[in-house]
């Protein structure tokens, strides 16, 4: 296994409230840990920063970042699922083109253990009446990245993923899941709450091991049915 401390790193700077400000060094790069899919990519990014605050947009954790350009990468992986039968119909329709973009881009990150079309599942469900929808095109890096270190983290337990229970979810869907916090951070599309079939606290302890080593520097939450991972760039546990 690669010497995670020797990877190159990131800077990046957080915000956490409009009247509280700190810088810290985070997000330390992947490349060598995550595949040589991943070095492609990152290599074709350049140096990523971003800029994490709250305030405005209701509140909704803002992070800007450098991403591909003009989606550059778009359906460069292997050939995407374009079996949409299991989705729900009236989902499928509000995502318009958007839809087969992002599974072609999810494709294109050739994740080892985790299945394209469980990623997009987790975005269609609704709570009432409020659907969740894909994130934003020009925020789709940031759940690459998070789904690397996901893909990387089963790796080490060499255990594929069961079930991605949420990633990206839209403000007003956010509002209505039951315990998430108003500042969720899978508003910032930067969050998966993922299941393993093995114990949670197998699961906690390897991830954290890893983000000790710098595979990233993000959050951390078990829960009895799944684990919060986050990319958001300062540790944090619970």
């Amino acid at each position: 296994m690669p010497d995670l401390r020797q990877q190159p790193s990131q800077t990046a700077s957080i915000v956490q409230t409009p009247t509280d400000s700190e810088t810290f060094a985070n997000r330390r790069s992947v490349i060598g840990t995550l595949g040589v899919a991943a070095a492609g990519l990152y290599a074709s990014t350049g140096t990523a920063g971003a800029m994490w605050k709250w305030g405005g947009m209701g509140d909704v954790p803002v992070v800007k970042v450098n991403t591909i350009s003009n989606d550059a990468r778009l359906g460069k992986g292997g050939v995407p699922s374009k079996n949409f039968s299991t989705l729900p119909e009236q989902w499928v329709s509000q995502q318009g083109r958007n839809l087969k973009d992002y599974m072609n881009y999810l494709n294109s990150l050739r994740l080892r253990n985790i299945c394209t079309q469980n990623v997009i599942a987790a975005h269609a469900k609704k709570h009432g009446s409020v659907w969740n929808m894909l994130p934003p095109r020009e925020w789709w890096t940031r759940m690459g990245y998070t789904l690397r270190v996901v893909d990387r983290i089963s790796s080490e337990l060499r255990i594929p993923v069961n079930e991605i229970v949420s990633a990206y979810r839209t403000p007003t869907y956010n509002a209505r899941c039951r315990g998430a916090r108003r500042q969720s951070w899978h508003q910032a599309n930067v969050a998966i709450d993922v299941q393993f079939d093995t114990s949670g606290r197998n699961v906690t302890s390897t991830i954290c091991r890893l983000r000790d080593r710098g595979l990233f520097k993000g959050g951390v939450g078990g829960y009895s049915r799944f684990t919060h991972i986050d990319t958001r760039g300062v540790n944090a546990n619970w």
